[in-house]
């Protein structure tokens, strides 16, 4: 998924699709309900009010505020995106994540601040509790840290927490991270996170499917996590009480197809018992970043392939030319000494072992017993 043009302010699908994003009260589901019954976001807004009010859901405040609608500031709303740097990404258009796509209610217009890479399509979100204990903190951190060091891009919500601990742990790491938010780009809460979200936007990318400068209030935060797990491969629950949002991101992946994980915690930690129903529910346990690599191996099929060999890991889209050399010349299945490398790559020896180390930490290859080396 390549940048995105700046949307030309002539498209008419793309303006509908932003006035319809702006109307107030029509969520999720009803914008599917509308979309179903009238086609495409322009025929919504070339409806009668009878018409409207002949959808599931659509009463007389619906339409009220659907025809208010008509009468929007666009351009306002444009000018705002480019103060911010912030860009429109339509539903089937250049930039829209293939797997958001396949979603049951997939939001027909993102608001992105950053940009979404090939990549991105093998990610894995990591949520949890916005009231984060020191052990789910060191966790999160360590999962985010080694998934984005394994090629992974990690995804979660930019709360308190968890969240913010794995945004910027991935980011530490070198790794990608992509924050999804429950209100606009133009108002980052909470607050303390704005510099957060700048860094995220620089290294991955700010998404939400909510006008500007839309706050965010309580029932945005469920609905945008659906967003959370339909970009994802794979979500990562580290701490969750009983009524957590983690838990409904958690409902949202299994609804979608996705792999649920959950870390086990203290028994005695109200913030372990969502983590423990997941996983009594079927839920993967985790307890290292390597289970969820391993779960994960089947689905990197899912990331873009090269015009090299196969790509077998996610790590694999990250390497430079000599790590992709080195790795090249280890075999499959057996051992590799260490002289051999050197004699094949035609680099310094120094240069070697330093690349041998690169691939060690993206777990691409290991160590045996003598001066040699294997691929996982």
């Amino acid at each position: 998924m390549a940048d995105v043009p700046e949307p030309d302010a002539a498209d008419a699908s793309l303006l509908a699709k932003l006035r319809l994003s702006m109307v107030e009260g029509v969520g999720p589901r009803l914008t599917q309900q509308l979309l179903a019954r009238f086609g495409d976001e322009q025929a919504i807004f070339g409806a009668s009010d009878e018409e409207l009010r002949g959808v599931a859901g659509i009463g007389p405040k619906t339409t009220r505020a659907i025809n208010m609608a008509r009468e929007l500031d666009l351009a306002a709303e444009l000018r705002t995106c480019r103060k911010f740097g912030v860009t429109l990404v339509p539903r089937g258009g250049a930039g829209y994540p293939k797997s958001l796509e396949e979603i049951p209610d997939p939001p027909p217009l993102l608001y992105v601040k950053g940009a979404f890479q090939p990549c991105d399509g093998c990610a894995v979100a990591i949520v949890g509790s916005r009231h984060a204990t020191e052990y789910g903190a060191k966790v999160a951190a360590e999962l985010a840290g080694g998934l984005a060091r394994a090629g992974v891009t990690v995804v979660s919500g930019l709360a308190r927490g968890i969240d913010g601990v794995a945004h910027r742990a991935a980011l530490d790491a070198g790794g990608r991270t992509i924050g999804v938010l429950g209100g606009g780009l133009g108002k980052i809460y909470p607050p303390e996170h704005v510099d957060l979200g700048e860094d995220v936007a620089r290294q991955g990318a700010l998404v939400s499917e909510l006008p500007m400068l839309m706050d965010p209030v309580a029932g945005t935060f469920p609905q945008r996590n659906r967003i959370i797990s339909g970009i994802s491969i794979g979500v990562v629950v580290v701490e969750a009480a009983f009524r957590s949002g983690a838990l409904i991101t958690a409902r949202h992946a299994s609804e979608q197809g996705r792999d649920v994980f959950a870390v086990p915690g203290r028994i005695d930690s109200r913030m372990s018992h969502g983590c423990h129903q997941l996983i009594r529910d079927g839920a993967k346990l985790v307890e290292t970043v390597d289970d969820i690599l391993e779960e994960l191996g089947p689905l990197v099929q899912s990331a873009p392939q090269t015009d090299g060999p196969p790509v077998r890991k996610p790590a694999e889209l990250l390497l430079n030319a000599n790590e992709k050399l080195v790795l090249g010349i280890i075999g499959e299945g057996c051992t590799t000494p260490i002289d051999e490398i050197i004699a094949k790559a035609g680099l310094g020896t120094g240069q070697v072992l330093t690349t041998l180390s690169v691939l060690e930490m993206r777990r691409l290859v290991r160590r045996v017993a003598g001066n040699s080396v294997t691929r996982i």
